[in-house]
């Protein structure tokens, strides 16, 4: 599918930068600019550095002088405006604009019977006006939809490239989106049979601090293995119980050998009534 992104008259060069670069994180690359203020905006300072890595699209942009020259292969064009106006083209949230306009277009029947039109026929844009004076009502009345972006009625103004930045983010989000990566790679989850072996371990570990009876172990096990079950536990998560059980063991031995134990201990957990 063809998608264009439209500014018009832009003042500010920093913003032509800004702009390409919410274009490409967005994966959009056809940019044009309608009689900006500075001739040679593209190559400006301002505009390199805002960019951020996307000059390609830099590269790529148009300048014209009209913006009739700018719509070549445009079906559908979208003005951005938060003024009201009483004429014109409907104003629809870009959510809600961009399921519709999908939708129409995916049930429009194809050549010769052959099933649904394909959505890749279209040539939409997005025009913006100037940051000092928005658009013109004739522009916005020769749009198919105003384009109008939810913001806090007391104070709903936004910088023109985090205009286009929102515009291109619903866009892309209608057209399928892109796929998140993690930052950090997936665990491996540990198997059933590094369980048990962690569970006989921490059942060694238990007896040794005199927290488990062996004569009359009632469900403390089975109940721990329940719980690690639920867990869900990863590789190096049994790694770190696995550890924490032989240090227990170590402490036990070592209280054993000392002969401090207390001939009269407390009763351990092990030998509690079940609930």
């Amino acid at each position: 599918m063809q998608t264009r992104f439209i500014l018009m008259n832009t003042s500010h060069a920093g913003n032509v930068g800004a702009a390409a670069r919410a274009l490409k994180t967005m994966g959009f690359h056809d940019l044009v600019l309608v009689a900006p203020r500075w001739a040679n905006v593209l190559r400006r300072e301002e505009t390199i550095q805002r960019a951020s890595g996307a000059l390609d699209v830099l590269a790529g942009a148009r300048q014209v002088e009209r913006l009739e020259q700018a719509l070549e292969g445009i079906t559908h064009l979208c003005a951005t405006a938060m003024t009201p106006r009483d004429f014109g083209p409907p104003t629809l949230t870009p959510r809600a604009h961009f399921e519709t306009l999908l939708g129409q277009h995916r049930q429009q029947p194809g050549p010769a019977g052959q099933g649904s039109a394909s959505v890749q026929q279209m040539g939409v844009a997005f025009l913006f006006g100037s940051e000092r004076f928005g658009m013109r009502n004739e522009d916005v009345y020769r749009c198919h939809a105003c384009l109008s972006i939810p913001t806090n009625p007391e104070f709903g103004s936004l910088n023109l490239a985090s205009a286009v930045q929102v515009i291109a983010y619903e866009w892309r989000l209608a057209l399928g989106g892109f796929a998140v990566h993690s930052a950090t790679p997936e665990p491996t989850l540990a198997d059933a049979d590094q369980v048990a072996g962690m569970l006989a371990h921490w059942e060694e570990a238990l007896v040794s601090i005199g927290f488990l009876d062996l004569q009359a172990p009632k469900k403390l096990i089975p109940r721990l293995n329940q719980l690690f079950n639920r867990a869900s536990l990863t590789q190096e998560e049994i790694h770190i119980l696995r550890g924490i059980a032989k240090l227990m063991s170590q402490a036990g031995s070592h209280v054993r050998t000392q002969g401090s134990i207390n001939p009269h201990p407390p009763e351990p957990l092990g030998r509690l009534p079940e609930a």
